[in-house]
């Protein structure tokens, strides 16, 4: 828990750091005060409102007991078996079987599915999905996951905004500028948000895996979820932020024939999960 702690003030403090880069090389001096409240307002929103961005990425709603009676009934179910507190319930209308989980901390918990997993996968593959969704939660990474969705977002706007600013002169009244560190920092940026998502995500899958195996029952259920959702994925787009691809159970943009993103994937191989889970 500390370590994802220290994690998350590591990714918001380079969050903040990267505002005020930005603002010194369009505004010089200036541009560094801006920068910094600019950067302020930006770390804040990531740490309270990683969930909401999340789940307004996925287009989901939240559902209740009574508007969903079976898919509630499974989620409480499996938080009582893993003595954790209720998480909140998304649904997202996406056709392609996936999930996540998301939210600052176990209080503040959303599990998310898309109408496309209750419909392709079975009930006890369900389980298997939400027991890993939840394992997340319980083993307090959301948050990390979260945060470092919401700064790729922040870094690849940043990205787009140095490239304009570059291009049509920014800083151009302050001799303290530098168009050519907002160039750099405009092709280098995105690069290095992929990497930190990476870094951050691979490792965490895998006791996810574990730990929904032992949240269920067992293994075998997820991994068969595992299969039938990397068939689909390759088969059903999912238009989302690709910053918000490493939050997924599987990695939602596998499919897409022309993915920058697919250079660094933030998920370990779909078959080594799923070996795994049946060794074990």
């Amino acid at each position: 828990m500390f370590k994802n702690t220290l994690k998350t003030f590591t990714l918001l403090a380079a969050l903040g750091g990267l505002f005020i880069l930005l603002g010194g090389a369009i505004g010089g001096q200036t541009g560094l005060f801006i920068g910094l409240a600019i950067g302020l307002v930006f770390v804040g929103g990531s740490y309270w409102f990683s969930d909401s961005l999340a789940v307004k990425s996925a287009n989901a709603h939240e559902v209740s007991e009574q508007s969903a009676p079976q898919l509630y009934a499974l989620v409480r179910d499996l938080a009582g078996r893993a003595d954790m507190k209720m998480p909140r319930v998304y649904l997202s209308e996406n056709v392609q079987p996936n999930a996540f989980a998301t939210g600052r901390n176990e209080s503040k918990a959303v599990v998310c599915v898309t109408r496309g997993l209750l419909e392709v996968l079975d009930e006890s593959e369900v389980r298997g999905v939400v027991a890993h969704e939840l394992a997340h939660i319980r083993h307090r990474d959301i948050l990390i996951g979260s945060v470092a969705a919401a700064v790729a977002m922040a870094i690849t706007a940043l990205a787009s905004f140095a490239r304009f600013a570059a291009i049509f002169g920014g800083g151009r009244d302050d001799e303290d500028s530098n168009p050519l560190a907002l160039f750099a920092f405009a092709i280098f940026a995105p690069l290095a948000a992929m990497l930190i998502q990476m870094a951050i995500s691979r490792s965490r899958e895998f006791e996810a895996d574990r730990g929904g195996a032992e949240i269920a029952g067992g293994g075998e259920a997820l991994a068969r979820a595992l299969e039938k959702i990397e068939h689909y994925v390759k088969q059903v787009p999912m238009n989302i932020n690709p910053a918000q691809a490493s939050s997924y159970i599987v990695n939602p943009l596998t499919g897409r024939k022309v993915q920058f993103a697919n250079l660094f994937q933030t998920h370990p191989p779909t078959e080594e999960r799923i070996r795994r889970l049946r060794a074990a």
